[in-house]
């Protein structure tokens, strides 16, 4: 089968389209040949380096298409039935992989880092990775949610524990998570600010049910923020840019207001004034992909149209550099899609 993979780390020139040999589905696996797959930032980090990858690797981590093999042990799947991928894997038995605690075990991996991932043509993982299709997404929308929504999801809900009626401002209005962020803050009943760098990012804010769009490069947040909270701030702030936006994200929270971060695309070295911690009650709360139950709550709510998985523009698995270039352009509205031929 023909994949996309990295033999060394580097810039986009390490990126190769090649055969590689076909898997073979274990007793509790099944295969699946790949529809489409999604690019993540984590894609462009794998690339460019990050510790522990085992090399050559398969990028990619989320995915969707058609069961057509499955192994003997398998009993929930069968041939033909359309899937989408839950790209975190754990070990199963930890008291952090029960349903419904709020973070999971330290014994996990993703698609796409830690093992061969779903920029490929056929991948066999196990069933418990995967869940059927809801029939009314196409497999391009089906691979654009599964770890965005899974993030978001864990970082709004399980941790931040978002209520009915609080505020919550997310940052990147046109970033995978932040498309997510936006769609499930509003299904939870909260009013939502977000900051997007263009008109056409804003007006997309807009139409998943923003209720305030900034623009994070001219407008005065922190007053603009003040003046549509009338004084009183934000209850939770969706971080994942990190050091550019650390400190308005910290004085722009109200009293017993949440930061909950997943990422630090600007830069980890992060600081602010310790005041406004311990004077206004704040919470800082770091948050990582997310647990099965997160997944399938997400699954959930894209099967009842409460969050629609919002897809920017699809790309040949061949046209892999061309995928990343555009990715790291950051001009994109939600998420790169990768089709095999």
């Amino acid at each position: 089968m023909n994949a996309a993979r990295i033999h060394e780390h580097g810039g986009i020139d390490v990126l190769r389209y090649e055969t590689v040999s076909n898997p073979e589905p274990e007793l509790n696996e099944v295969l699946i040949q790949i529809k489409a797959s999604a690019m993540n930032h984590l894609d462009l980090w794998v690339r460019r380096g990050i510790p522990g990858v085992p090399l050559p690797m398969i990028m990619g981590s989320d995915g969707s298409g058609e069961i057509v093999d499955t192994g003997s042990d398998v009993s929930q799947f069968k041939t033909g039935d359309a899937v989408c991928i839950q790209p975190l894997v754990y070990c199963g038995h930890c008291r952090f992989c029960s349903r419904g605690q709020e973070n999971y075990c330290n014994q996990w991996g993703i698609l796409g880092e830690n093992q061969d991932g779903t920029q490929c043509e056929y991948i066999a993982l196990p069933e418990s990775s995967i869940r059927l299709k809801p029939d009314h997404l196409s497999f391009e929308e089906a691979a654009a949610f599964p770890l965005s929504a899974q993030t978001a999801y864990a970082m709004l809900v399980r941790r931040a524990k978002i209520e009915t009626g609080e505020t919550v401002f997310v940052w990147g209005a046109g970033s995978g998570v932040g498309t997510m962020a936006i769609q499930i803050a509003k299904a939870k009943g909260c009013r939502v600010i977000t900051t997007g760098g263009s008109e056409e990012k804003r007006a997309h804010a807009k139409g998943l049910g923003a209720d305030l769009v900034l623009d994070h490069y001219n407008d005065d947040i922190i007053s603009s923020v003040k003046d549509y909270t009338e004084k009183q701030g934000v209850d939770v702030v969706f971080e994942h840019v990190g050091e550019f936006t650390w400190n308005t994200s910290m004085r722009i929270l109200g009293i017993g207001g949440r930061l909950v971060t997943c990422g630090a695309t600007t830069g980890p070295k992060a600081s602010f004034d310790i005041r406004y911690l311990f004077s206004k009650q704040l919470s800082v709360l770091g948050s990582t992909m997310g647990d099965v139950a997160a997944f399938d709550d997400c699954v959930t709510l894209v099967a009842d149209g409460k969050i629609k998985p919002v897809v920017d523009r699809s790309f040949d698995l061949s046209e892999i550099k061309e995928a990343h270039a555009h990715l790291e352009n950051g001009n994109q509205i939600g998420k790169v899609i990768l089709k095999p031929s």
